[in-house]
């Protein structure tokens, strides 16, 4: 990233990208406008490809002028969390073309990959190009969090019966990246997510830890929501979605979050607005095995069968080797009233007829 008093020697002259591209050693350039009327504000951005002149996304900001600094924040949030994700597919795409990516461009193609979704084909995928982006750079911290990741993935959302193991593995390395690089903020909320997953209660502030490093990092809101209805305080956890999603409203992940709401109402014992919610995480993205589980057992504790065992189906193509048993073994608290709940998610998966073992 070029320095703001670099760039604004170019405000107000017509540029040519690519000459600008090779004049400042950068791949994208990000060009914007703002127009203001009375009391609304647009602000419009595009990003492009500084070695083509390509332009690869656009997006408009169209908000009105209540309180500027507060605007400002919103679009400076929104704009970071959409690069990051335009950026990480665009790098991937190069690293795929590339007869030699870099280590970067393989932690860019591992990153994007886990991106399209958590099924075991794209996690084995997203494994292997954070370990060649290892071999090739040892001490890239990216990919360590990277490979931390896939392993606390795999243990966290049931997709194998060694959890422990995944969940030691994604625990040493977490613990040695924020030795080397203690302000990483993606790997404080990474560890504060396996953390919560642990039932240890450092990981709310592990996941504080990361916002106060990076404001805008708005998974960690997420975590911090799911550590609120593993503690039996689930009426608390959608306040925290919505800030994650006002901050990142068309993230990649923001499949997850509907769930995250979903499975709080469920625990609220607002079935019928659970199921809203696990709908919409099915429908934002379908290659996230356990919403199909949890959609099934909604559909069943309000009824609905036939289509419950269709999710149940859907899921179990995803996932075959998923059973009650296993997800029943892995709760992520001891606390009374989020054990009750999950009784209730084993019947609704067994009336669905996802296998007990």
């Amino acid at each position: 990233m070029i320095a703001r008093n670099t760039v604004f020697t170019f405000k107000g002259k017509p540029v040519d990208v690519t000459k600008l591209g090779r004049e400042l050693n950068v791949r994208y350039a990000l060009e914007g406008s703002v127009q203001r009327s009375s009391n609304r504000l647009r602000v419009s951005v595009q990003l492009v490809d500084a070695e083509t002149g390509n332009h690869l996304w656009a997006e408009r900001f169209d908000k009105p002028v209540a309180d500027l600094f507060d605007m400002q924040d919103e679009i400076v949030s929104r704009l970071a969390n959409q690069l990051e994700a335009q950026l990480t597919e665009v790098e991937a795409r190069r690293s795929e073309r590339s007869p030699n990516p870099s280590s970067m461009d393989l932690y860019f193609h591992g990153r994007a990959l886990l991106n399209k979704g958590w099924t075991s084909e794209y996690l084995t995928q997203a494994r292997a190009s954070f370990e060649r982006s290892l071999t090739l750079d040892p001490k890239n911290i990216d990919a360590m969090v990277g490979l931390a990741l896939v392993d606390l993935i795999v243990g966290a959302t049931y997709l194998s019966d060694d959890r422990s193991s995944f969940l030691a593995k994604a625990e040493a390395a977490l613990i040695n990246v924020l030795s080397l690089a203690p302000n990483h903020a993606f790997a404080h909320m990474v560890f504060g997510g396996l953390l919560i997953t642990t039932k240890r209660a450092e990981g709310t502030a592990e996941c504080e830890r990361a916002l106060a490093l990076d404001r805008n990092l708005a998974e960690a809101h997420v975590q911090i929501g799911i550590a609120k209805y593993t503690l039996g305080c689930g009426a608390e956890t959608e306040a925290h979605v919505n800030e994650a999603l006002r901050l990142s409203p068309r993230d990649v992940f923001a499949h997850r979050w509907f769930l995250t709401i979903g499975f709080a109402k469920l625990q609220l014992n607002e079935d019928a607005e659970a199921l809203g919610w696990m709908l919409r995480s099915v429908e934002a993205n379908r290659n996230y095995p356990i919403a199909h589980f949890f959609l099934a057992a909604t559909l069943a504790l309000l009824g609905s069968l036939d289509r419950a065992r269709a999710a149940a189906e859907a899921g179990l193509v995803i996932n075959p080797s998923f059973t009650v048993s296993r997800f029943r073994d892995a709760a992520f608290s001891d606390d009374p009233s989020y054990l009750a709940f999950r009784e209730r998610l084993y019947e609704g998966m067994r009336l669905a007829g996802v296998p007990e073992v």
